[in-house]
């Protein structure tokens, strides 16, 4: 087993090396389909598996389009992660999709209109103290 920081280290190289690949070296069309970039890389503690986490924006074909390029391209990245990252065994390589983002986008935009529909029912609240508390009160108001 490698120590926590190795294999933080580990992940930070695969995720430098795999984005400049996405950017470079992946010559699939399918890849460039939608606008992606690795968020994230999990490796197992014997340094034997790595998850990549790529957030892909676009179309939800695109999406599929990019995901199955990067499947097919599994063995080309695993090839130059070897000759780039020296290390005594290659970790496999898997993709994963990764929709945190877009989840955290909706959860924003749900935020926001609930906002807007809240002053829009009840506009009087804006600058109202009546939710204040007694407590709240600095001794200069009273």
């Amino acid at each position: 087993m490698a120590t926590e920081r190795r294999v933080s280290r580990v992940a930070s190289l695969i995720k430098r090396e795999v984005s400049q690949m996405l950017l470079n070296d992946i010559k699939d069309d399918r890849v460039g389909a939608g606008m992606v970039s690795v968020t994230d890389v999990d490796v197992s503690g014997d340094l034997q598996h790595a998850k990549i986490f790529v957030s892909i924006y676009g179309t939800d074909e695109a999406r599929a389009a990019t995901m199955a390029g990067l499947k097919s391209a599994t063995g080309f990245v695993r090839a130059e992660l070897g000759h780039r990252v020296r290390l005594r065994r290659t970790p496999e390589v898997v993709f994963l999709e990764d929709r945190s983002i877009e989840r955290g986008t909706r959860i924003l935009s749900l935020l926001n209109q609930l906002s807007e529909e809240r002053h829009a029912n009840h506009p009087e609240d804006d600058g109202d103290d009546s939710d204040r508390s007694p407590n709240d009160i600095s001794p200069a108001e009273a």
